[in-house]
């Protein structure tokens, strides 16, 4: 399969997948404002509702003042960790290039010196 191919394919499949969740998320009933709660607020509902006298063993070291300001550092902690894969990626194509060029070069000094030496006339 050639690359052009698995780019279109791949493509195709996250257009698929970007569609479903749009039409699935949008048919979700309930309030608008826990479409999109997350995980913390829906462990400690169901905390409450099974343990309603659980006292929690830890308190958060930073509590954010507004959601703009975590939604921003939670964006800032996204940009980091996306660099951070990134350059690993890019560090290990960068290696794997190296290490093709490395043996091509070893494989063209292996021909040139099995092939033998024209004599000059």
């Amino acid at each position: 399969m050639s690359k052009r191919t698995t780019t279109l394919l791949l493509f195709v499949a996250l257009i698929i997948v970007v569609g479903a969740a749009y039409f699935l998320g949008s048919a979700r009933s309930g309030p608008a404002d826990e479409r999109f709660a997350g995980a913390d607020s829906k462990a400690s509902e169901l905390i409450d509702q099974t343990n309603p006298d659980y006292q929690p063993w830890a308190q958060n070291v930073f509590t954010p003042s507004s959601s703009e300001l975590e939604s921003g550092l939670f964006a800032i902690q996204a940009a980091i960790g996306a660099g951070v894969v990134g350059y690993a990626v890019g560090v290990l194509r960068s290696r794997r290039k190296i290490e093709q060029a490395r043996d091509e070069g070893r494989a063209a000094a292996l021909r040139d010196a099995e092939e033998p030496e024209a004599a000059d006339g």
